[in-house]
């Protein structure tokens, strides 16, 4: 069964760090793009960061560049989105996708207060 599921959210003050996850099953990541995207309460979703490791590709948003790393581990076969001097505005529900396998994982919330 392919499949993704996201963990490491939690609540964090201004200034911390959260690493989050985005575990593939039946799929090998290194394959294909994968996609971080957030949504806040009342917004429109908001693509955070991607990679695709067989292209050599790491991108990442104005908003969260310099503060965020998207990286791989290809042998727990898991995405991870490393997240540095957090702040109010990160806070959000951040999903992984895959776009061309049709895959999104259920999110995790982040909450970036003091």
């Amino acid at each position: 069964q392919v499949q993704l599921v996201e963990s490491g959210g939690g609540l964090v003050q201004p200034g911390g760090s959260l690493r989050l996850s985005c575990a593939l099953s039946g799929v090998t990541f290194n394959n294909y793009y994968i996609n971080w995207f957030r949504q806040a309460p009342g917004k429109e979703p908001e693509w955070v960061s991607n990679i695709n490791p067989n292209r050599g590709v790491r991108a990442y948003a104005d908003s969260v560049k310099g503060r965020f790393t998207i990286s791989g581990d290809h042998v727990k076969n898991t995405v991870f989105l490393q997240m540095s001097s957090l702040k109010p505005g990160d806070t959000a529900v951040y999903y992984c996708d895959v776009p061309s396998l049709g895959l999104r994982g259920q999110g995790t919330q982040v909450t970036v207060s003091s």
